[in-house]
């Protein structure tokens, strides 16, 4: 299998996900991001804001927001920069909320959760196929501690991912969490 027909049938399979369980296995998901948090300490955290097959993390990020400080994407161009979440959101081009303005981009922070839609036997990321994460990573100067969030795993044992796609430290599906 090659890295084009894994994504397909993960999202195959993240489509098929029943929409009755989702708030159901998101809450599992956050109860294992919660744990992670308080086992690494981070003062700063990458959130996203979802679309319609990711993990919905919103209630997490308000519960946080007086703890951490807590960033968000802002697409630009090809990648995104990490702005601080705040309200009002809008939808941009892609249909991802985002906040309105951002004119201060950050370039440090300790944890990153990011979605994905399967990871491979090296626990690379396999997202939607448009490299922002990768390209988002080249920039930052320190390595933070990297989550990977899916509703339903989608997991192959093969090594699909190219050099630059990105590892994560924990994989968190709503049947288990792996350590990397």
């Amino acid at each position: 299998m090659d890295k084009q027909r894994f994504r397909k049938a993960c999202l195959k399979k993240l489509r098929e996900s029943p929409p009755l369980l989702r708030y159901a296995k998101d809450k599992k998901i956050i109860r294992q991001i919660e744990h992670i948090l308080d086992r690494e300490k981070p003062r700063s955290v990458l959130f996203y804001l979802p679309m319609d097959l990711e993990v919905d993390l919103r209630s997490l990020m308000d519960k946080y927001k007086k703890k951490l400080k807590i960033f968000v994407p802002f697409i630009e161009e090809e990648s995104f920069k990490m702005v601080e979440y705040r309200l009002p959101l809008e939808k941009n081009s892609f249909g991802i909320l985002e906040p309105k303005s951002a004119f201060f981009a950050h370039k440090k922070v300790d944890l990153i959760i990011v979605p994905v839609v399967g990871v491979d036997g090296n626990m690379q990321r396999v997202g939607f196929g448009k490299g922002m994460y990768d390209r988002f990573f080249e920039k930052l100067h320190k390595k933070p501690v990297v989550l990977f969030v899916q509703r339903e795993q989608c997991y192959t044992p093969q090594h699909l991912c190219d050099m630059y796609d990105i590892r994560c430290d924990y994989y968190i599906t709503s049947k288990e969490t792996i350590i990397n």
